[in-house]
């Protein structure tokens, strides 16, 4: 694309000789989009919160977060945006929560989120979350999720899709308050969840990760309760939607509030197509003096079981399938 001062010299070439080549050209100049800003955030910086700098970002546009810990939340609107901080350990926006709903709200489509800590989000309907996803087609990468209610809860997105990679979800979770649990991630209707290289540890009470996406992809997670953590599911598809889960260490501890298994699928009534459960190559341990299985399936599909290695108390699986 040519720089638009070289784009002006050429529609006043051509205006002489061709009026309606250089009316087009001039058209096409004022479509051009704007160059993308960086909004930089920080002491000494343009924008000294991150909400600042979300409340002028524009679509496209890019915000850098220095190091540091920000009491401070954000409404982030613009579409095509990348939020991103120095390190996920170095930049820290924590305990403030806007409109009742989380540290980011995203109501933008095509948003990436990247190098943070999200940590502390409490709310008085114990849904207080470090992600609330409103828009769609949501990244996130190395982003760290601590101790708040939900990690990322998402609304109804059909159609769209939340990808998460490298990322940490930690001590998130309640079932506190009456109202239904609060877990490690919470996605509503969407096209796709995809999951992969992220660890999930100690998650309070609720699931690591609740999915009624068409299509739930886990890949190459490390998913472990430890010797503390009280969470129900490692993974529930409450339902039904097709389900890959590859190449994962899930570990179910004492203290685990739900001991029947790591995999739920179609727990609360199978409202969906369920084209495939693919389950293969996971490690599953149980630390606790029960059992557990790998999988409770209760759709007509069958899922497929291969590779997978069971420790402790594991069992393979409940409900239709092959095991092999």
């Amino acid at each position: 694309m040519k720089p638009l001062h070289r784009l002006g010299r050429a529609v006043r070439a051509l205006a002489g000789a061709a009026p309606i080549a250089a009316a087009l050209l001039a058209a096409a100049t004022l479509a051009l989009p704007a160059h993308a800003a960086t909004l930089e955030v920080g002491a000494g910086k343009t924008y000294k919160l991150p909400s600042e700098a979300a409340a002028a970002a524009q679509d496209g546009d890019r915000i850098v977060i220095a190091a540091g810990e920000y009491f401070d939340c954000a409404f982030v609107r613009a579409s095509n945006l990348i939020i991103e901080g120095a390190a996920p350990d170095t930049t820290v926006i924590t305990d403030k929560v806007c409109g009742g709903k989380a540290l980011l709200v995203i109501s933008g489509s095509n948003v990436t989120i990247r190098n943070l800590t999200l940590t502390r989000a409490r709310v008085p309907d114990f849904n207080g979350a470090g992600i609330r996803a409103e828009g769609g087609n949501l990244t996130i990468e190395h982003v760290r999720f601590v101790n708040n209610q939900d990690g990322i809860l998402a609304a109804a997105l059909p159609g769209k899709t939340i990808t998460i990679s490298d990322s940490e979800f930690i001590h998130n979770g309640t079932c506190e308050g009456g109202g239904g649990c609060a877990h490690g991630i919470y996605v509503n209707d969407l096209a796709l969840l995809h999951i992969e290289r992220t660890k999930f540890f100690e998650t309070r009470q609720g699931h690591h990760i609740k999915s009624r996406a068409a299509r739930t992809e886990v890949i190459g997670c490390d998913i472990a309760d430890g010797a503390k953590g009280t969470s129900s599911y490692a993974i529930d598809v409450p339902n039904g939607g097709s389900v890959v889960m590859r190449d994962n260490h899930i570990q179910k501890g004492p203290k685990s509030e739900n001991h029947t298994a790591a995999l739920m699928i179609g727990a609360e009534g199978v409202t969906q197509r369920t084209a495939e459960i693919v389950v293969e190559r996971n490690t599953f341990r149980v630390d606790g003096d029960y059992n557990s299985y790998l999988v409770n399936n209760m759709t007509a599909t069958e899922a497929q079981l291969k590779g997978n290695i069971l420790e402790g108390n594991a069992k393979a699986l409940h409900g239709d399938g092959d095991v092999e």
